[in-house]
């Protein structure tokens, strides 16, 4: 099964992800794709490692996700990708892919379909606010949400986090 856990800032949803990880029985191979680039996000990051099981597989790629998946993919693994928003960050601020967004999350949704195992993406959910002032900030709003509308599509389950609280949304 594959699933996408959405949510706002602190709505649980990595923590949601974590459980269904665990409850999934299968090896977990956590998949970072946060960058320690300042201090207030290695605090972050030392968060989320104190947070999750000592015994997962920890692999972080901030850029080529869609080759990590089919590198780490197995029946007898749960693939927890945390977090695709920050993913598609790194790709806008990155010279080589900055230009070819579109062409990645197509290439992701597509890795998706011939994935065995179960994977498990969490991405926050960002085009519930007000419309960003800036040309970078919108358009990672805008794809953000092509993004998660084409996941939504390809996972057999979407659930939405709320104040700790999840809503399935599909599934």
């Amino acid at each position: 099964m594959h699933e996408l856990v959405l949510g706002g800032a602190r709505s649980g949803k990595s923590a949601y992800a974590e459980s269904r990880a665990t409850q999934s029985g299968l090896d977990v191979v956590y998949i970072a794709t946060a960058q320690a680039l300042d201090n207030e996000m290695q605090q972050r990051i030392a968060h989320h490692q104190q947070q999750r099981p000592a015994h997962w597989k920890l692999v972080e790629e901030p850029l080529e996700l869609a080759t990590v998946l089919k590198q780490q993919a197995s029946p007898s693994t749960c693939l927890l990708v945390d977090c695709l928003t920050l993913w598609l960050s790194n790709q806008l601020y990155s010279e080589q892919h900055k230009d070819h967004i579109a062409e990645n999350i197509a290439s992701l949704v597509e890795t998706l379909s011939v994935l065995p195992g179960q994977v498990i993406f969490v991405s926050n959910e960002v085009s519930m606010g007000i419309i960003p002032m800036g040309k970078i900030n919108r358009q990672f709003v805008d794809e953000a949400g092509r993004m998660h509308q084409q996941l939504a599509t390809a996972c057999q389950r979407v659930t939405l986090m709320v104040a700790g609280i999840p809503s399935r949304i599909k599934g």
